[in-house]
């Protein structure tokens, strides 16, 4: 197993659900919280159109959050990237980072709960791999600050041109389950983002984005190896689970049974009983999708997560 290559692990929390999605509430004191907690970032998601219309842009979201405190970073976990020219995401990405210098992680993925979301962008469903690709390449190479021709089965440009630069650059980590995602994090990413696998699984999947990232000739030491974590939290699991069960039936249009393995519930130390199997794989960073009673409890909980979840690596590495 490869190496944890993060001092410690760090854990960001979803804004409680449809917080901000709605304009409800004070999202500035919302973040204030967060922040008092000690809590390490704060993560979007981004649909266009996911199955009831819902949605909201990820770098847009990620630029208001980044205005709110001056000091937290922002995880985008997942952009869908392949609906996008990837020009002008590269200004996007550079417009931000002279905003909030280091602070946006941009992960990204292909997309698939809901193929409609893909059609109405116009794009075919099955090119995503291979747009998402190209997306990669071409921002990889606009980053670098100097002028870009490319010419893909989807894309290309002549003297493409993007400055300044953003500096430090922005880590580009690639999410996705399949064989074909994990092989694209070790080619073109800065490390994977993970959602709904088990431990196991998890290590080797960082065992394989080394060995891919090797044999394309780049070095894998200090890629990111993260999880997207739908998590419960109450007084008891049954208490937990309830307004975790509600969320994802409403937010998926399917049923919580085929999610409840990979989506831990009950107090914040059983979850962390949980969440620490995965800091054993791999895990550098967790992304909570956080459920409760109330958006005061949920906040606490991962606080309180977060806390439990450092001790846990400490206690790793120091028997390591």
């Amino acid at each position: 197993m490869a190496p944890i290559t993060r001092d410690r692990v760090r854990v960001g929390i979803f804004a409680p659900v449809g917080q901000f999605a709605t304009g409800t509430g004070q999202p500035g004191a919302t973040v204030a919280r967060i922040a008092e907690e000690g809590i390490d970032h704060l993560c979007v998601g981004d649909h266009m159109s996911f199955f009831v219309g819902a949605g909201s842009d990820g770098l847009i979201t990620a630029t208001s959050l980044l205005s709110h405190d001056a000091e937290l970073p922002v995880y985008v976990g997942l952009y869908l990237l392949p609906l996008r020219h990837p020009v002008p995401v590269a200004r996007q990405l550079a417009s931000i980072a002279q905003l909030a210098p280091g602070r946006l992680t941009l992960g990204v993925g292909i997309g698939g709960e809901d193929r409609h979301e893909i059609e109405i962008c116009g794009v075919d469903p099955s090119t995503r791999g291979r747009r998402m690709d190209e997306c990669l390449q071409i921002l990889r190479a606009l980053s670098g600050g100097e002028p870009v021709s490319f010419d893909g089965e989807f894309f290309s440009l002549h003297d493409a041109l993007i400055a300044p630069s953003p500096s430090p650059p922005i880590p580009l980590v690639v999410g996705g389950r399949s064989d074909a995602a994990v092989r694209r994090a070790g080619r073109l990413g800065d490390g994977w983002l993970g959602i709904w696998v088990s431990p196991r699984r998890f290590a080797t999947v960082v065992e394989q984005i080394d060995e891919e990232a090797t044999s394309a000739g780049r070095d894998p030491n200090g890629f990111e190896h993260a999880l997207n974590v739908w998590c419960g939290f109450g007084a008891t699991r049954e208490a937990a689970q309830a307004p975790l069960a509600e969320a994802m039936q409403t937010f998926y249009q399917m049923p919580f049974e085929p999610f409840e393995r990979y989506s831990p519930h009950g107090t914040p130390d059983e979850v962390a009983d949980f969440l620490s199997r995965y800091i054993d794989a791999g895990c550098s960073a967790f992304n909570v999708i956080p459920c409760a009673s109330d958006e005061e409890t949920a906040v606490a909980a991962v606080g309180q997560l977060r806390r439990l979840l450092t001790s846990a690596r400490e206690g790793l590495g120091a028997a390591t």
